[in-house]
């Protein structure tokens, strides 16, 4: 009965990855993404409480880049230490294609902002929020997900 467990942990991150795709449709609508490091560093400097979620998203030769993977580390100290949700998503093209963005945007770090002064009312970030917080509960504290192809 070993599978059981790894089997729930995929359909969480599968239900995390198609919940997210929604939550950035939603934001994109409402204009609450922020996309790019630099501009999300401006953004957490100014209005942190205004930030629901912290995207980072690396493919395999961003891996090397040590740069970045400072930057990475700095964005994901802060998100912590701010009580901010952060993932990880592992296929920046499907994140790009998302967001509409044209190459050769930065996509290395996506915030998502809350459009009003009270939280969503959106059941997509509710469930993304309760992956996050389960997934820091397994000691996972910068959970990656896999945006689904279509």
């Amino acid at each position: 009965h070993r599978a059981a467990p790894e089997r729930r942990c995929a359909g969480r991150m599968e239900a995390a990855g198609d919940a997210l795709e929604e939550v950035l449709n939603n934001a994109l609508s409402q204009r609450s993404v922020t996309i790019g490091v630099y501009e999300a560093a401006k953004l957490l400097n100014v209005a942190a409480d205004s930030v629901v979620l912290c995207l980072l998203a690396a493919d395999e030769e961003d891996g090397r880049d040590v740069a970045l993977q400072i930057h990475f580390t700095l964005l994901q100290a802060f998100c912590c230490e701010n009580d901010i949700n952060i993932l990880r998503v592992s296929n920046p093209a499907r994140l790009a294609h998302l967001l509409r963005a044209a190459p050769p945007a930065d996509l290395h770090c996506v915030l998502v902002t809350h459009p009003y002064a009270s939280q969503w009312k959106d059941p997509a970030l509710s469930q993304l929020l309760c992956f996050c917080r389960e997934s820091r509960y397994m000691d996972q504290w910068v959970p990656v997900i896999n945006l689904p192809e279509r």
